[in-house]
């Protein structure tokens, strides 16, 4: 059985950020188990937190030519070559503390951040690790550029690099990818761009920390004052990124992955697959006896549920709960069908999920959240305030819907959380939350 891991001291390191080309210092600490990747962004009042999560990604059309996650005006970018390197070390639980916006591109590639990483040590934790196994092939194409999963027993990635340059053209690399693998063939790929391309990058306001030591520039003779690591690093490059956007999932994967010119806005949209997948078919993971009494708490049916909450039909909105951790965050599923009685008067003859019970539906997630800790046992959760709620995208009959709920701050009688909802993977509605809890 493999164990949850955590590192086992604090560290520290600092940079400059490619793109926005802010100075910024990082510092990496321990957390406890089903804890995940959290970033906190310590130059914010309050300490924002972000969890490294599918959920929390930003539309890349917004912000190009990287993987960044957050909500509202709480961002954080270019996290792809640490989250690659802890899926890679085996890195389950880490907070990841940022006085800026960016992460530090250091040398462009992510031997620094092993090196960090084996400087604070690795500790295992007594819970089961979180392994996401593919059954089935799962995929997503756009035009000449594509990207597959396949079931295997080993984490394997083999991508086809091509493009119109001649020192890009025809790259294949493949390999299984583990600790060993990950140090040697992939981490010390590079950041790299084409020198026709710097133009437009600076006129969108990217690249303002990049340099010719953190980024390999291809000019149309050459490589312009640098030398490759590999004669093949730009596909190794490529290969970097996409480990660290599929561990956005959360989870290890057990698969193999077949890429061929994908990049990050075909990689998130993959593990957008991957992610409704793996809620469909609810644990997806790898599941041994012993992880047995962790899936019975971190999943709840609907019997469940009523001995939680005090709803009952048509007013009980959650129909699971796929994911808990106690403290930290809850995740619900509704299956919106034609037979919820708030159709026969909402728009009848063009149905659509009133908003105000898309909040709700939320709400009682964060409900079973705050109400599931032993001490809260037979208690109410009441609405104290609703804030910052939007709404995105309609939800109609057949939509199945994800509700996330994470606690922002959390007290003996209180509790505030911020929600959100989604729909195959698209945000369609959040909002932010807070609850009193009283005695029944």
């Amino acid at each position: 059985m493999e164990k949850q891991q955590t590192i086992k001291k604090s560290v520290t390191t600092e940079g400059i950020g490619i793109h926005t080309g802010g100075k910024v210092r990082l510092r990496l600490k321990p957390a406890p188990p089903n804890t995940g990747v959290v970033f906190v962004r310590v130059d914010l009042p309050g300490n924002p937190k972000v969890p490294a999560n599918v959920s929390y990604v930003i539309d890349l059309t917004r912000r190009p030519r990287r993987t960044s996650v957050g909500f509202g005006d709480i961002e954080i970018h270019t996290i792809e070559h640490l989250m690659a390197t802890l899926s890679c070390l085996g890195i389950d639980n880490v907070i990841v503390e940022s006085n800026g916006s960016e992460l530090p591109g250091l040398d462009g590639s992510a031997l620094p951040f092993v090196d960090l990483i084996k400087k604070a040590g690795i500790e295992a934790q007594n819970v089961p690790r979180k392994v996401f196994q593919v059954r089935e092939a799962i995929w997503i194409r756009e035009d000449d550029a594509y990207i597959v999963v396949i079931p295997d027993e080993e984490f394997r990635i083999s991508y086809t690099l091509s493009y119109d340059h001649p020192l890009l053209r025809s790259q294949f690399f493949s390999h299984v990818i583990n600790e060993e693998s990950f140090r040697k063939e992939v981490a010390p790929g590079r950041t790299f761009c084409l020198q026709r391309e710097e133009e437009e990058l600076r006129s969108q306001g990217l690249g303002k920390g990049a340099n010719y030591e953190n980024t390999v520039v291809v000019g149309e003779k050459g490589i312009i004052e640098n030398k490759l690591r590999f004669p093949d690093e730009f596909v190794r490059h490529k290969v970097l990124d996409l480990i660290g956007d599929l561990y956005l999932l959360g989870y290890q994967i057990r698969g193999h992955v077949i890429a061929v010119r994908s990049g990050h806005q075909l990689n998130i949209k993959l593990l957008q697959r991957l992610h409704i997948y793996r809620e469909r078919i609810g644990l997806g993971a790898i599941i041994s006896p012993s992880q047995e009494r962790m899936t019975q708490q971190s999943e709840l049916d609907i019997h469940a549920i009523q001995k939680i909450l005090p709803h009952r039909p048509p007013f009980l909105l959650i129909d699971r709960i796929i994911d808990l951790v106690e403290d930290t965050r809850a995740v619900g599923l509704k299956n919106v069908t034609m037979n919820d009685d708030f159709f026969v008067g909402h728009f009848p003859n063009r149905p659509v999920m009133p908003g105000v019970l898309i909040i709700e539906a939320m709400a009682q997630v964060g409900g079973v959240l705050m109400l599931s800790k032993p001490e809260n046992h037979g208690k109410l959760a009441y609405f104290m305030s609703i804030d910052r709620v939007k709404f995105r995208k309609p939800v109609v009959p057949g939509d199945q819907l994800i509700l996330e709920v994470e606690v922002v701050k959390l007290r003996t009688k209180t509790g505030q959380m911020r929600g959100r909802a989604f729909v195959d993977g698209k945000l369609v509605s959040e909002s932010e939350l807070m609850f009193s809890i009283v005695d029944a």
